[in-house]
């Protein structure tokens, strides 16, 4: 054993770190995108563990790849290949929990393993809830890793994960790691120390600076409104929403956030809405953001395509969801991990076993969209899912009545749904994030793989459905459409045709997005799969002046040097991920 893993054996435990395969293949592996070999996986169990493993990480000269849930879904969080220039480190963080309350729990202060779910157990009794629940995308997702890649949600009046407080970790001009605390909390100078008070919650309310930093993104209701702008109403590249943690992709190290948190509405309504006129959806889209004195709670789309795929590749998802909630869930996500990892130890079982289980399983239960959703299918082709305040459905029943029955320009039809197909609605539309990889894996032998675009369309696009030219639609065995409709933001899953290169038709599908004005990626981060703009490049560089964190992210064609000047002989600290 070397002096590094001799060195993280005596920081975190032997069994702590991980170098077998069989141990560390699911840390290997991106959500859907990347993969690439390791020399370690390491799971500290303290703030102060992570801190001395960085420590020696930057010693001797390794990369390391800070993950929590991967749940990322380009690949960020994974290696990428095998053409890195030093050997590669894993940190998990998903044993470094930690929730602490501030004001009542007007905000909090996350640790690195943090998730979503756990945030939102935690503020549910005092009537609060954090900046996005569940997840649009996956479930089990960390709130670090929201904060560090400017994820986007599904809450209209929230905006992209944001703020502008943290404790991290940065590698500085001479090549040392240091801690930085910007948290607005007095903790002290002695990093260790730093990291133990905070971790154990011993500081006070005295402790606490209350100054002009942002705990999320504040001005995001004024831009959203704003539905004649010629740009997107968010996407991750947006230089104003970068800042520190925030948008640093793992270029950090990331220890703490402190963010707000919003309160709870107790009694909401959901509309479901169906046209065969995309003009229809925008002009209700226009007047949800403009004509009244609140913005709806979500506003999510869903196509009539992507409607069956979820139906019948996302029924077990929802069904869980309903039998044994949220909180449940990233067990037995653990569980299918390890039957994953099972075809590589026996040959004869087929590749993504847990998947295909699980979809075995699901061909046994009933359809979990209720009645009234699939008459809606039948007769339309675009759906949209209205969440509101009660106070706001007082206002939008006798409008929607307006709007349909009176004027005969718009086709189409609403109704108010009952709770429980409020619900199901609402998973129905979350089953559809991860109905697209399904579909693929089920048919491996007969497709050419899968692509996913998230893509901020510009605040006033009237033609913001998609048309594809021949050449490119000619490739593709299925598309699917969902996601936020009133940011504009859109999922964009397709799965190719045998022996199409999905990345080409994706490289293929940019200049048109470009064309159109639009942003890519609106929510999930560049990963791998993109390369990095100006503003983006710009906030890596102040982040790590040597360019000796994080190398690759944002550069589609290669993996080191993305700067301009060559540092390879410095450590590389923290690829994107959490």
């Amino acid at each position: 054993m070397d002096d590094l893993m001799t060195s993280l054996c005596d920081i975190v435990g032997k069994q702590h770190v991980l170098t077998r395969k069989s141990q560390t293949f699911r840390f290997q592996r991106g959500f859907r995108f990347g993969g690439g070999p390791v020399e370690a996986v390491v799971v500290p169990a303290s703030l102060v563990e992570l801190w001395r493993v960085a420590q020696n990480c930057v010693k001797h000269n390794r990369i390391l790849i800070m993950q929590a849930a991967n749940t990322g879904l380009t690949g960020g969080s994974t290696p990428d290949g095998e053409n890195y220039d030093r050997p590669i480190i894993v940190v998990s963080t998903k044993r470094l929990k930690g929730i602490h309350l501030l004001e009542q729990g007007k905000q909090v202060v996350c640790l690195p393993g943090a998730t979503l779910n756990e945030l939102e157990k935690r503020l549910k009794p005092i009537g609060r809830e954090p900046h996005s629940v569940i997840g649009s995308s996956c479930i089990g997702a960390s709130v670090l890793g929201g904060i560090s890649n400017n994820s986007g949600g599904a809450l209209v009046q929230r905006g992209p994960a944001y703020t502008e407080m943290a404790l991290f970790g940065r590698v500085n001009e001479k090549g040392e790691l240091e801690l930085v605390n910007h948290l607005g909390i007095k903790l002290g100078d002695d990093p260790e120390a730093i990291l133990e008070k905070l971790e154990k919650g011993t500081f006070t309310g005295d402790d606490i600076v209350n100054d002009a930093r942002k705990g999320h993104d504040n001005d995001y209701v004024r831009r959203v409104k704003d539905v004649e702008s010629d740009t997107p109403a968010r996407f991750n590249a947006d230089p104003d929403r970068l800042y520190e943690a925030s948008g640093c992709a793992g270029k950090l190290v990331v220890f703490a956030v402190r963010l707000d948190t919003f309160p709870k509405e107790e009694k909401t309504s959901v509309f479901y809405l169906g046209t065969n006129d995309k003009q229809v959806l925008e002009k209700v889209r226009r007047a949800l953001l403009t004509k009244f004195d609140e913005l709806p709670i979500a506003g999510e789309y869903l196509h009539r395509d992507t409607f069956d795929i979820a139906d019948r590749y996302g029924r077990d998802t929802v069904a869980m969801i309903r039998l044994l909630g949220t909180e449940n869930l990233p067990f037995f996500f653990s569980i299918k991990a390890q039957l994953d990892l099972l075809p590589h130890r026996f040959k004869w079982l087929p590749y993504a076993f847990g998947d295909r289980l699980l979809q075995m399983l699901s061909s046994f239960l009933p359809s979990q969209v209720p009645e009234r959703l699939k008459a809606y299918r039948d007769q339309y082709e675009h759906h949209l899912i209205i969440q509101t305040s009660e106070h706001l459905a007082e206002k939008l029943r006798p409008w929607f009545t307006t709007f349909f029955k009176e004027e005969a320009e718009n086709k189409g039809n609403v109704f108010e749904c009952t709770p429980k197909e409020g619900q199901l609605a609402l998973l129905h539309r979350f089953a559809a994030a991860g109905a697209a990889g399904r579909f693929n894996i089920i048919h491996r032998k007969e497709t050419g793989g899968l692509l996913a675009l998230d893509v901020g369309l510009r605040r006033n696009d009237w033609e913001w459905f998609e048309t594809l030219p021949p050449e490119i639609e000619d490739k593709l065995a299925i598309k699917l459409y969902y996601g936020h409709f009133l940011c504009h933001v859109l999922h964009q899953d397709y799965v190719v045709k045998k022996g199409v290169d999905p990345m080409a038709v994706e490289h293929a599908m940019w200049p048109i997005l470009d064309q159109r004005g639009a942003r890519y990626p609106a929510e999930h981060n560049v990963g791998h799969l993109y390369n990095a703009p100006d503003s983006m490049v710009s906030h890596y560089k102040t982040l790590d002046p040597c360019n000796c964190m994080n190398p690759g992210i944002g550069n589609t064609t290669k993996r080191k040097n993305w700067a301009a000047e060559s540092v390879a002989s410095q450590p590389s600290v923290a690829e994107q991920g959490q």
